[in-house]
């Protein structure tokens, strides 16, 4: 079975995003990489020279999250929180988000993201696929701008090196 090992990137209507990666690692340890606080702060930094000060989960139906990132560099900030809409353990998590522009400035969004995490294994290899779902082709167009998926393409990378660590014990 082949994998891929840098993130997949689709657009399959005018409003969504689809991004599939795939991780050599069960999918029960992919889940807990995503949803626990003190491993997912592990990975989803994003760029070199960023931190991530603020990573509050509450992983259940309506439990809510708050995420903040920092440039080390020049101190801005800027974040996202929402709630979870969907969770059913190792499989599907759903959640709605909002972008919080922080001291970075720009607008915060009225209408949320709903993005839906789907995880499944097949021989040792699970594949994380996401759905961003925007309000509108100018919301989802304008992120896409911001470089989102690179970043994205980053954090799984350290995804990659974290999984395999917990796996070597």
């Amino acid at each position: 079975m082949s994998i891929n090992r840098t993130a997949q990137v689709s657009l399959p209507s005018d409003t969504e995003v689809r991004v599939t990666r795939d991780f050599k690692a069960p999918r029960t340890l992919v889940w807990q990489t995503h949803t626990d606080p003190a491993l997912f702060q592990r990975w989803i930094g994003g760029y070199p020279g960023w931190s991530m000060p603020v990573c509050e989960m509450d992983v259940r139906v309506g439990g809510k999250y708050r995420w903040s990132w920092r440039s080390d560099e020049e101190g801005k900030e800027f974040g996202f929180f929402g709630d979870f809409r969907e969770v059913d353990a190792p499989e599907t998590l759903v959640s709605a988000e909002y972008f919080d522009p922080g001291s970075f400035g720009g607008e915060m969004p009225t209408s949320p993201t709903i993005n839906r995490t789907t995880f499944s294994e097949k021989n040792g290899i699970t594949t994380v696929v996401v759905l961003i779902q925007y309000a509108s082709k100018e919301a989802r167009d304008g992120a896409i701008s911001t470089g989102m998926t690179d970043g994205m393409e980053v954090s799984y990378a350290r995804l990659d090196t974290l999984v395999a660590e917990h796996q070597a014990g």
